[in-house]
């Protein structure tokens, strides 16, 4: 049975596709920002929605990969790096495919912490000045 407290070793995941790691990144830095608007703002869900798409698209994943980047560590760089430059299935529909690729890097990072337990470190990035 699957509880959300489960996690896997670093090395399990480590080896996972870095595409798969974006997939799981996507959907956690969605709900990471998603909440953050909710619990912060008044808004309306469709205003929320708007919010949300501003944030959670390649070309902003791709300037906030670009700051967080010095901040990596080592392991997280691997993660990034090899996420970034594995051949995707989709293609980018309303960016570059620099930005693209950077996003699917970051959100890697994203669903490798997330996947390892790594949640004190993910909120330590996201939390960066700069993530507003």
């Amino acid at each position: 049975m699957f509880r959300f407290e489960d996690k896997l070793s670093k090395e399990r995941a480590a080896n996972m596709n870095g595409v798969v790691l974006a997939f799981i990144g996507d959907a956690v830095y969605s709900l990471y920002v998603r909440e953050k608007l909710a619990f912060s703002s008044d808004a309306k869900a469709g205003e929320l929605n708007r919010m949300t798409a501003e944030r959670v698209c390649a070309g902003a994943q791709a300037d906030l990969a670009r700051k967080l980047l010095p901040l990596f560590t080592e392991e997280e760089r691997a993660v990034f790096m090899r996420a970034r430059n594995s051949k995707k299935g989709t293609k980018a529909k309303h960016s570059t495919v620099a930005e693209y690729n950077m996003s699917t890097g970051f959100e890697a990072v994203v669903g490798y912490l997330y996947v390892t337990g790594g949640h004190e470190r993910l909120a330590e990035l996201l939390d960066t000045e700069g993530n507003e």
